[in-house]
């Protein structure tokens, strides 16, 4: 649903209408940014923290942006959340799928009952929400749209201690795979970041003391990446500019994690 009416536009040249889930925050917070730096009109989804993303849509530049929140484990929620950016924005000709849930469970330390929960939840969100978002976006997509995922690095090396994480990141990147290759004929283009580690309020915990001394030394840079650097990423795969790279999986890792 929409929680907050977009502002006027204000004429012609208004830019993309832009639609990021998770962007109450941290790598969706400066994703939003970058679209409205770039003259778009952004949809800031939230989950549950309402004045994070109020603090967000207050920052961003331009006419026009609005907020949405949805569970996005709830596949009518979704929809809903979805139709109502649509509506206020006129279109979707980007979406973001940049939610995500990141919840230990180690193999054995947790009961069963836990276990299948952290499977539940995290798949619900990060996996089939992110479908769902899809599914209802496209309806709204003209030809140039572009769908950009963010995905991990983990889901190429794993999460020993949240396996559900890490193969919902690869259940999203064989997904954009999947759409790139349905939606090409309709000029749509489909594209997936996987990011490392970046210094957010979500990953915050994990990077103080030793142990962010010893994740920051994974990179050769000696560092982990900023939330600015994964959303201008985001903003060249959206680009009319990146359309040939549809189905292409951008490792933004500081060369922490390298593959073939």
């Amino acid at each position: 649903m929409v929680a907050q009416a977009p502002a006027p536009m204000t004429g012609a040249g208004a830019g993309r209408s832009v639609l990021v889930t998770g962007a109450s925050r941290g790598i969706g917070a400066a994703v939003a940014r970058a679209f409205a730096d770039a003259g778009d009109r952004v949809a800031v989804h939230y989950g549950s923290s309402q004045a994070a993303a109020e603090r967000t849509i207050r920052t961003l530049p331009g006419e026009g942006h609005v907020l949405v929140t949805a569970d996005l484990a709830d596949p009518e929620d979704v929809r809903e959340m979805v139709e109502s950016a649509a509506a206020a924005l006129g279109s979707i000709d980007v979406l973001v799928n940049n939610a995500g849930v990141y919840r230990a469970h180690p193999v054995f330390e947790v009961s069963y009952e836990e276990w299948q929960r952290a499977w539940s939840q995290t798949l619900a969100v990060n996996l089939v929400g992110a479908a769902n978002a899809a599914w209802c976006a496209v309806r709204h997509m003209p030809a140039g749209g572009r769908i950009v995922n963010v995905a991990s690095r983990g889901a190429f090396r794993g999460e020993p201690n949240q396996p559900a994480y890490g193969a919902s990141k690869a259940g999203l990147v064989a997904f954009g795979q999947s759409l790139a290759r349905a939606l090409g004929p309709r000029g749509i283009a489909v594209t997936t970041v996987a990011p490392g580690w970046v210094d957010t309020d979500m990953a915050a915990d994990a990077l103080t003391g030793a142990a962010g001394e010893e994740r920051r030394r994974e990179s050769p840079l000696g560092r982990v990446a900023r939330p600015e650097e994964v959303a201008r990423a985001v903003l060249y795969l959206a680009s009319p500019e990146a359309e040939y790279a549809t189905g292409a999986v951008l490792d933004l890792n500081g060369g922490s994690y390298l593959r073939m």
